[in-house]
């Protein structure tokens, strides 16, 4: 299958299938209308009996409903209607594709925007036209070694294929943008889930401000989305309010918060967390984590404690190790993950504040430099915004507009 068959199966999929089940729902109504066999008159009178016994039930139940609405405190205590119906509704592929391109607009406008200019400017590819497209993305912080592998693959694209023009130019730089991300690995975006009936472990690390206590809520609102009873243990103690702005996350997406005052000692609450998680028979902890850097040392001693101490209660935890990075910081983010990276195992990069940034290349850099994978970005401030990380919705969030018109030449 080639790239862009594929790229269109994956980004509207789902939403040709939901269409398609409509249809079928819709043509087995009218058959089902057209079995019935009766007369107007005989299908009002069934219509006022139904909507007598409407109103027979609606006075029953309504008693309860005030009962219900007396009560104190229940928004308070119960998480909000829309967390509840999200978990029975899972948003389409081509929703999803959306987030990602509404999340990479600022990159898109600014990168995207000078491509096109070097593109009108350039009628022919040639050398002056590849040097100018490398700067572009080298200014995107898209990296320096991922920009030279990319513009060697160009290159040898252009000559393999004898292309002359820049039409179209942007669908191969895409192509080969997730050729480069996705290269010998499968399923990279997947978390280390345990089977059913064992404790999965997700420790959080990364510096203070980088969004990391609410993109820990994020995660557990996704996964309580997916069935599973989550846990999170305040294990930053030392910054001022911490343990508080967990709490809150915890309140609003129904889970327990596991914590200790201000100043504990970081692996006693990770510890109680743990055995509170395997009480409850919960599916997942997720433990945040101190975020200091200003004594990286100590900081890094911290973690390891930590770490020490989660695999002596479960061998083999944790199962991942998440490190949130700000997309708005470019490459001091790259530095940052670097950083963690010799001190702790990190399994993964959670990429925050994605849609704040135009120069959302940096996913790029960090898988290519460290070799690590971004298991997620953040593509806004909604619950639902923090999204798996997709190479493919990746590239089109970037060149959205030429990849759409790729995509329809297929139609024709």
């Amino acid at each position: 299958m080639s790239f862009f068959k594929r790229l269109k199966e994956k980004l509207m999929g789902s939403s040709a299938e939901e269409e398609k089940v409509q249809e079928t729902d819709l043509k087995t109504n009218v058959e089902a209308d057209s079995d019935v066999d009766l007369d107007d008159v005989k299908q009002e009178e069934i219509k006022e009996s139904v909507e007598e016994i409407i109103e027979v039930i609606e006075e029953v139940e309504q008693p309860q409903e005030e009962t219900i609405e007396n009560t104190s405190n229940v928004e308070e205590t119960m998480p909000a209607p829309v967390i509840e119906e999200s978990a029975d509704k899972k948003p389409s592929a081509w929703s999803i594709t959306q987030k990602f391109k509404m999340g990479l607009a600022k990159t898109r406008d600014s990168f995207t925007s000078k491509v096109n200019d070097l593109v009108a400017r350039y009628r022919k590819v040639d050398e002056d036209f590849f040097e100018e497209l490398e700067e572009l993305l080298l200014q995107a912080d898209v990296g320096f070694e991922t920009v030279m592998e990319l513009m060697d693959k160009l290159r040898f694209e252009v000559q393999r294929k004898n292309i002359k023009d820049t039409e179209g130019i942007q669908a191969i730089i895409s192509e080969k943008l997730v050729e480069i991300y996705e290269a010998g690995e499968e399923n990279i975006t997947e978390l280390n889930m345990q089977p059913n009936g064992e404790l999965t472990v997700i420790l959080f690390v990364g510096v203070n401000g980088v969004g990391k206590t609410t993109t820990i809520g994020k995660l557990a609102h996704r996964l309580k989305s997916e069935g599973k009873s989550v846990v999170l243990a305040a294990g930053d103690t030392f910054r001022a309010g911490a343990i508080d702005q967990l709490q809150v996350w915890g309140d609003r997406v129904g889970c327990e918060v596991i914590k200790q005052s201000e100043g504990s000692d970081p692996a006693a609450v990770i510890y109680d967390a743990i055995a509170a998680a395997k009480k409850r028979g919960a599916d997942v902890l997720i433990c945040d984590t101190a975020g200091r850097l200003q004594n990286k040392v100590n900081l890094m001693k911290e973690l390891e404690k930590v770490h020490r101490v989660i695999s002596r209660e479960i061998p083999d935890a944790p199962h991942e190790v998440l490190l949130a990075l700000d997309a708005t910081t470019g490459q001091n983010a790259l530095v940052q993950a670097q950083t963690f990276k010799e001190a702790t195992n990190v399994t993964g990069i959670v990429l925050t504040k994605l849609d704040g940034t135009a120069k959302g290349g940096i996913v790029l850099a960090i898988r290519n430099k460290l070799h690590i994978p971004v298991k997620f970005v953040g593509l806004g401030e909604k619950m639902d915004d923090l999204q798996p990380f997709d190479a493919e919705r990746y590239v089109y969030g970037l060149f959205a507009e030429g990849l759409e018109k790729e995509l329809e030449k297929l139609d024709d």
